[in-house]
């Protein structure tokens, strides 16, 4: 834990979303519930929505490492759907706009229970930024429905690339005007931190225990190179004196 004196610098703190500011495993389940009655199914939504974030996350990394043209978090869902619903042997069940409409749960995902809180405090003290993979139209959809009170929107689409290279953390001092070391990155995933601070940023790790749902256990233990570790971001603000 840093001690506060060293965060005096700190102007502005750009958040990761998906996981960190919002919980898209809940969602996603009572999605799959609402889909199995309408349609007479058994599927498990909670391994499915795992392959699926898996899919997802191999197509962004073959995107920074050039290996794939650059295209939008929305489309790279609806292309990694398809290949789900093949490798599950269910492509038969779901029609063309039955899909794009699966696909929509990304843009419809629900804060937190401390979100909104945490960031109406921060944005008191601090200039507050997404800093997402999401493309900028949902980023936007996803804020709106939340509720998330941000001073700004900036995404990975601005830079035509993906979170953990350079050119994403590089948009928050283009566009928020401040230097690395007077942003704090905030994010629930230590790859993104380990980037951020790479590039010269603050970091803030906010333990989300429930991300992948109630049965798994993602990696929030504390780490020596992190400078705030927070289980909320009310106990964040409570940290950085918002």
């Amino acid at each position: 834990m840093a001690q506060a004196t060293s965060l005096v610098n700190v102007r502005a703190l750009t958040f990761d979303v998906q996981g960190t500011c919002v919980d898209f495993c809940q969602p996603l389940l009572r999605m799959g519930a609402a889909v199995n009655r309408a349609k007479g199914l058994q599927i498990d939504w909670g391994a499915l929505s795992a392959d699926w974030r898996g899919l997802y996350r191999t197509v962004l990394d073959q995107i920074i490492a050039g290996e794939r043209p650059w295209l939008r978090v929305d489309r790279i869902y609806r292309e990694t759907l398809d290949t789900l619903l093949e490798q599950h042997g269910l492509s038969a069940s779901f029609t063309t706009a039955e899909r794009d409409e699966l696909n929509q749960i990304w843009s419809r995902l629900e804060a937190w229970p401390d979100s909104v809180e945490g960031l109406a405090r921060l944005r008191r003290r601090f200039v507050v930024s997404t800093l997402s993979n999401a493309g900028m139209r949902a980023m936007v959809a996803v804020v709106k429905h939340a509720g998330l009170p941000f001073d700004a929107v900036l995404t990975a689409e601005l830079a035509l690339s993906y979170k953990p290279a350079p050119a994403v953390y590089q948009l928050a001092v283009d566009y928020l005007g401040y230097r690395p070391d007077e942003i704090m990155m905030v994010a629930c995933h230590k790859y993104d931190l380990k980037a951020a601070r790479a590039f010269g940023m603050r970091t803030a790790f906010v333990a989300r225990p429930l991300e992948f749902g109630p049965g798994a256990k993602p990696d929030v233990a504390p780490e020596p190179w992190f400078d705030l570790y927070a289980e909320s971001f009310v106990a964040l603000a409570d940290a950085l004196g918002a």
